[in-house]
């Protein structure tokens, strides 16, 4: 498959997650109000629960794609989706619409993770990036329409129109696939399905400096980017009172993390991708670190357009470091990469599920939780980055 194909084949199986999370925030009110929720705060957890089952279910896809197949585990990820997306459209009671969105996580999880590890079955080092980099470009379309998408389908029908949109993008991308995208692991290099070779490859990954301490920089990274996900639409509409325009504003920010990302497919071959990920966590950690104190004194909500502004910049920094981040915790995984995507995604998930959905919940009107997160996160992520390399540079003087 052309390059050309191939960047959006994989932007579209890993955007079912951004489209499994956003297009359902303009319903959360209405999702909240239908299945009598107990606290105004809770349908959050709609976002949390599949983001928990992509968590757990990465563990398991990586090391099934090692020994079936690419293909034949996207299959099967994507089946466990539909059947998600199944549950939560007849759902009657918030619990049952929780158990439908982590088997939507649990399945989303499969196209999700190996689409990384097809990546760096046919690419490797500072190529990697790049396409990564052009994937996430891609990919970050759909952030921007999903909310809009959500929204639309709102004024025609209910929320529960909105899982059957699920059901459809979901077929169109397992005919993509099938059709189109030919196997990249071929059976001479396929890794028999053990526990023994699985917890193998897990140490591997975690006593490996560089892969582990890359993975915990960006969970790190994703944890104030899950507390925004949880609470951009009650900041939006109850704190700014935007309304039907929630969409366009949420749009807006995604474009800047898509921006971000397409720039760093150009600039990485040149400045490569530590140096690029450093001064992006720096950048953001004192842009946070400003505008909260900005904020604080403006009495928690300063007005809209300073919002956007930090927001544009901070997002800025963030689509910088989501690819690079997760490149350089796979580069030294090559052998092992569909264990290796799964350890690294599932690891850096449940590092920043827990947190991020604490965040969220810590919404009290006022946008200082979340910009607080976001100065306290980068900063940690930023001394996990510089540990890494002056750890790495000792061994090596050693």
């Amino acid at each position: 498959m052309r390059l050309g194909e191939f960047v959006p084949l994989v932007a579209l199986m890993m955007s079912l997650v951004a489209l499994s999370v956003d297009a359902m925030l303009p319903a959360l009110p209405a999702i909240g109000r239908d299945l009598l929720v107990a606290h105004p705060n809770d349908p959050q957890l709609i976002v949390s629960a599949l983001i928990l089952g992509l968590a757990i279910g990465q563990l398991a896809y990586g090391p099934l794609s090692d020994s079936v197949g690419r293909k034949p585990a996207v299959y099967a990820g994507l089946a466990l989706f539909m059947l998600g997306a199944l549950l939560c459209a007849f759902a009657t009671r918030f619990e049952v619409m929780l158990a439908g969105r982590l088997l939507q996580g649990l399945g989303v999880a499969g196209p999700r993770i190996i689409s990384v590890a097809l990546v760096r079955d046919q690419f490797q080092g500072r190529e990697m990036a790049r396409v990564m980099s052009f994937v996430m470009a891609v990919f970050i379309l759909v952030p921007t329409v999903a909310p809009a998408l959500g929204q639309a389908i709102l004024l025609f029908a209910n929320w529960r129109a909105i899982f059957a949109t699920f059901l459809l993008i979901a077929v169109v991308a397992l005919c993509w696939l099938a059709l189109r995208q030919p196997e990249t692991l071929p059976p001479s290099r396929r890794r028999p399905f053990s526990a023994r070779g699985i917890a193998a490859s897990v140490r591997q990954i975690v006593t490996n400096r560089v892969a582990i301490g890359y993975t915990i920089a960006s969970g790190l990274i994703f944890v104030p980017f899950i507390g925004y996900l949880n609470s951009a639409q009650q900041i939006f509409q109850e704190s700014y009172r935007v309304g039907v325009r929630f969409p366009a504003y949420f749009a807006v920010l995604a474009l800047a993390i898509g921006a971000a990302a397409f720039i760093n497919g150009r600039l990485v071959r040149r400045y490569g991708m530590r140096h690029l990920a450093q001064r992006a966590a720096a950048l953001l950690t004192v842009a946070s670190a400003a505008f909260w104190f900005a904020a604080y004194h403006g009495g928690g909500v300063p007005p809209l357009w300073q919002f956007m502004v930090y927001f544009i910049v901070a997002f800025f920094c963030v689509g910088m470091l989501f690819g690079n981040l997760n490149a350089i915790a796979m580069e030294p995984l090559g052998h092992i990469a569909g264990v290796g995507a799964a350890v690294v995604g599932s690891l850096a998930t449940f590092i920043s599920v827990p947190l991020g959905a604490l965040i969220g919940r810590a919404y009290d009107g006022t946008v200082l939780p979340l910009v607080g997160a976001f100065a306290l996160f980068a900063a940690a992520s930023l001394a996990a980055m510089r540990w890494v390399d002056r750890s790495a540079a000792a061994a090596r003087r050693g």
